[in-house]
């Protein structure tokens, strides 16, 4: 038996190689559509050869994916999320497609489609060809349950143990075991997730053969069902849910509020029969509670203002709210063009993020539970400082542990989004493009809490193209960690990691 000497490389890579083989099987969906479409399915064949040879030859030169440990699963996680999107940009980057005849704007479009962020360099959506089209949004499908979720379904083939690659994906502070096996979990969670999908699938079908919504397709059916589910809020137009009617607009803001909430509280309503744990779970009463309260600022604001009226302003108020603080990233309205006050509410709702252990990004709401909780017994050992306080949560006690993680999360949280709109703000400067402080900070807050529009030219119906190569490089580093919750990240950049 061989020594372990620290990461275990070899291990590692073989893992990601394997992982990297069977997603590069995922372009061969495009390919079908493309050629029932009439269109080339040259472009995704090619990618999944090559993405197939690569990882192929990465698990072939290199052994031991049994010894994958919790120590490597932060590489693991980390590689896979950085080389599914070098996978998923290969399809863009060979269709000769002008709007990506940058590799850089290639590999952002794919990253932010596996981070289910929704920022888009595409500035006409609607020349796309079906097939590349529809890739975009699978992309986002993908990504959303997450892509080691994904591989836990062949895992068992490999005989590797996937325990801690779950725990290592999975959004927010902690999971709770929810079946024996991981395998098991793996499986129920992926079935749910398929499950809604395809409900969505139907409902949006129904209000379109109905005539509730003339815009509304099939095909917009499932385009949209796929990037809903996954919070990821890539469209099919450039007006993003602008053009569909009202109807459409509506479902399409219940779905984001389920994909929003914790897919255990929904694994145990759904398979358990145990519809009472949403009442009984703080965070998604919470989680309810912090929706409606956006909304309705939205909506006073709107109203008040004059901007909109009626059942307008409540529904573009509802899905826009729901949107951005899912971090799905759809619009309804081009919020670019509201008061300053509705402004500043969108972007506070970019840091709250839906529940943990759901498809969105940003903060979640649990931590800010916990992290009220805590700066609440901060103030009451100042005042008595001989009380001893536990912080509970859905009334059980929280380890001290979590709950130091949870400070340590936000507060590294905070000082990667200050960061990165610092460097924002110069590169800006530096090409003299325009982009202020104010768009800066949304942009950053964004991209690090998977949004996916901003203010200014990164609004809702505008795009990233005119950021620069290294503002885009940036914006794909927000993304990538944003999605990993930072932790895997900063784990691995620390020396002690790579120590024996």
């Amino acid at each position: 038996m061989r020594p372990r000497l620290g990461v275990d490389l070899a291990a590692t890579f073989n893992l990601v190689g394997g992982l990297v083989k069977y997603l590069s099987l995922a372009p061969l969906i495009p390919a079908a559509v493309a050629t029932g479409y009439g269109e080339s399915p040259a472009p995704f064949l090619l990618a999944t050869a090559i993405g197939f040879f690569c990882g192929w030859t990465m698990e072939r030169l290199s052994y031991g994916k049994k010894q994958v440990g919790m120590r490597e699963g932060f590489l693991v996680v980390s590689l896979t999320w950085l080389l599914a999107a070098m996978v998923g940009a290969l399809p863009y980057w060979l269709t000769a497609e002008a709007q990506f005849a940058s590799p850089v704007d290639s590999y952002f479009e794919a990253m932010s489609g596996f981070t289910t962020t929704g920022a888009t360099i595409v500035t006409d959506i609607e020349a796309l060809p079906h097939g590349l089209a529809m890739w975009r949004q699978l992309t986002q499908w993908f990504g959303g349950m997450g892509i080691i979720v994904l591989a836990l379904a062949v895992l068992p083939r490999l005989r590797v143990g996937g325990r801690q690659l779950l725990e290592t994906e999975l959004p927010g502070p902690e999971i709770q075991e929810m079946t024996l096996r991981i395998r098991e979990t793996a499986q129920r969670l992926w079935l749910l997730y398929i499950a809604l999908t395809a409900l969505m699938i139907v409902v949006l079908s129904v209000i379109a053969w109905t005539g509730l919504d003339a815009t509304m397709s099939f095909y917009e059916a499932v385009a949209h069902a796929l990037t809903t589910l996954p919070t990821g809020g890539f469209s099919t137009r450039a007006r993003s849910l602008e053009e569909f009617g009202a109807a459409s607009q509506w479902a399409i803001a219940f779905f984001m509020v389920v994909a929003g909430a914790n897919f255990a509280l929904l694994y145990r309503a759904f398979f358990r029969r145990q519809p009472r744990v949403f009442v009984r779970d703080e965070e998604f009463r919470l989680y309810l509670v912090l929706l409606m309260l956006g909304a309705a600022l939205l909506a006073v604001e709107l109203l008040s203002e004059g901007v909109l009226r009626g059942e307008a302003a409540v529904r573009h108020s509802v899905v826009n709210a729901v949107s951005v603080m899912t971090t799905t990233g759809y619009a309804s309205a081009d919020f670019n063009e509201w008061p300053l006050l509705a402004a500043i509410v969108i972007v506070a709702l970019m840091f709250v993020g839906g529940s943990a252990g759901s498809t969105s990004g940003s903060v979640k709401v649990v931590r800010h539970l916990l992290l009220g909780r805590i700066l609440r017994r901060e103030l009451d050992q100042t005042v008595h400082p001989e009380v001893v306080a536990r912080i509970h949560f859905n009334r059980r006690a929280v380890d001290e542990r979590i709950v130091r993680a949870v400070s340590s999360f936000v507060l590294l949280y905070v000082g990667v989004f200050a960061a990165g709109t610092l460097l924002l703000v110069m590169d800006a400067a530096r090409v003299d493009s325009g982009i202020g402080l104010l768009d800066a900070v949304a942009v950053s807050a964004s991209a690090l809490g998977n949004v996916g529009p901003a203010l200014g030219v990164a609004g809702p119906m505008g795009s990233y193209e005119t950021f620069s190569s290294l503002s885009k490089g940036l914006l794909i580093v927000l993304m990538w960690i944003g999605r990993l919750e930072i932790i895997p990240v900063a784990i691995i950049l620390t020396r002690g990691y790579w120590r024996v």
